[in-house]
């Protein structure tokens, strides 16, 4: 697969609208293309219309490798361009890119005479990992897990984890002329998160400290009512298991909020490939839940800084070296094994 077809696809696939619960019709797209390639493809039901979409070189026997990564996205949807060599669009980086050059780099791969290889494209990513959970049922004994997020074509070394959490408030509401008779909920939301920002949160030698942002806030009825119920949703980047983080919050705040379990994607140590560098990063991806893979390598191009953004984007030099950085890693690992 050439430079050109590579753009070609990838602005295809990033033009269909598959923001995290819409990835009905860009599954199908993959689908047809990986069977008009001779693949052996399984779509797996997830939900409604969308599949994942599995493949392998040959119907017999488990790939020794496979790659992976999501096409869902996070909205706004926008289609793609190609300006001053950059490919953009929505999951020009994150992750439609990627899979093209995956795609390109299995092919790469076959014409070498390796057939071993798998491929393992996932839904919802972006919203606690459904797809990978589902992927996971129906892994076949592979060795390796080659997963594609944007990494600047480095070698992932570990990755945080995730934990968010609600914390909610309760009040009493009252007519705000008279605001001794109620007692405000957002007042005490709002405390508990400025005791928050003094807390001395976990650290780890190889991932550093953990770090939190504060991503929702809601609550209240009216201006002129004392707010009866108030909540925030947290996210942490973790170090560890998200045990001690919810003990400091209940330790600290527990006197004004209660504390609820959203979501929890534990950290990851990483699989090292032989002669190549590596580095820690800061996001999660699907890994933990497609741990039935085999051993987990994060390699992919395009940067994170741009991921998520209006101006999401991927150097078409980036994809191309991708394509040489795949088929080098895969190479290395099923050489050594």
């Amino acid at each position: 697969m050439d430079s050109l077809t590579q753009v070609r696809l990838s602005r295809e696939l990033i033009d269909i609208d598959s923001t995290t619960g819409r990835e009905g019709e860009a599954g199908e797209w993959i689908a047809r293309l990986l069977e008009g390639l001779g693949y052996c493809v399984v779509r797996q039901p997830v939900a409604g219309d969308r599949i994942n979409v599995i493949a392998q070189l040959t119907a017999w026997g488990p790939p020794a490798l496979v790659f992976s990564t999501h096409f869902d996205c996070v909205p706004p949807f926008f289609p793609s361009r190609v300006s001053n060599d950059r490919l953009y669009g929505r999951g020009a980086c994150d992750a439609k890119g990627i899979l093209i050059a995956q795609i390109a780099a299995a092919e790469r791969l076959r014409a070498a005479g390796e057939t071993r290889i798998g491929l393992v494209f996932v839904v919802g990513e972006e919203r606690g990992s459904e797809g990978a959970r589902a992927a996971n049922t129906l892994a076949s004994g592979s060795k390796f897990l080659i997963n594609g997020e944007p990494t600047d074509n480095r070698i992932g070394a570990a990755t945080r984890g995730v934990y968010r959490a609600t914390l909610r408030a309760e009040g009493r509401a009252a007519h705000s002329s008279l605001p001794e008779l109620g007692v405000s909920a957002i007042d005490k939301l709002i405390d508990a998160l400025l005791l928050l920002r003094g807390v001395a949160w976990p650290e780890d030698p190889l991932l550093g400290k953990t770090f939190y942002s504060v991503g929702l806030i809601n609550g209240g009825v009216a201006p002129n009512v004392i707010s009866p119920s108030a909540e925030a949703e947290l996210m942490f980047r973790t170090v560890g298991g998200h045990e001690p983080l919810r003990q400091l919050i209940e330790s600290t705040a527990g006197h004004l909020v209660s504390v609820d379990d959203v979501l929890l994607v534990p950290p990851v140590v990483l699989t090292p490939v032989p002669g190549m560098d590596t580095t820690v990063f800061s996001f999660t991806t699907d890994i933990p839940f497609l741990d039935r893979w085999g051993a987990p390598v994060l390699v992919g191009p395009g940067s994170v800084t741009v991921a998520h953004t209006a101006d999401e984007y991927c150097d078409v030099s980036e994809l191309d070296r991708a394509v040489d950085v795949y088929v080098d890693v895969a190479t290395r690992l099923l050489h050594a094994s």
